[in-house]
């Protein structure tokens, strides 16, 4: 299961830290994303962490945000940095089963329930 939090309003050009509760006994065996989506528009990738942890991220966020996880991968973190307008979204963690190397970018199979992030001008 996963349960993220720590969504807000936020000025431009502010800061946030988003938290995704992983619970279940095969955390390790799980490669860990954030997605977001806009009013109106398509789920998109946002940034993953292998289970080697290594990280991906989208080219929109680059250089902005971060995420992370505990050793026990029992919280998945991401910060926004430098926020702007055009990052308002719902947020969502999700997981996905994966071979040590991949860092996936779709299809994944278990998400949370989303966390909003309003970013004003």
């Amino acid at each position: 299961q996963l349960q993220a939090s720590g969504g807000g309003l936020v000025q431009n050009g502010g800061s946030l830290t988003l938290s995704c509760a992983v619970s279940g006994t095969s955390r390790s065996r799980y490669a860990l994303g954030w997605f977001r989506q806009a009013s109106g528009k398509e789920r998109e990738f946002v940034a993953v962490i292998s289970r080697s942890g290594t990280s991906v991220y989208a080219d929109s966020v680059k250089g902005r945000f971060t995420i992370s996880t505990n050793n026990a991968k029992s919280t998945l973190v991401l910060q926004l940095n430098s926020l702007k307008p055009e990052d308002t979204a719902v947020y969502y963690c999700a997981a996905k089963p994966t071979i040590l190397t991949v860092i996936p970018t779709t299809g994944y199979n278990y998400w949370g329930q989303g966390t909003q992030v309003t970013v004003s001008s």
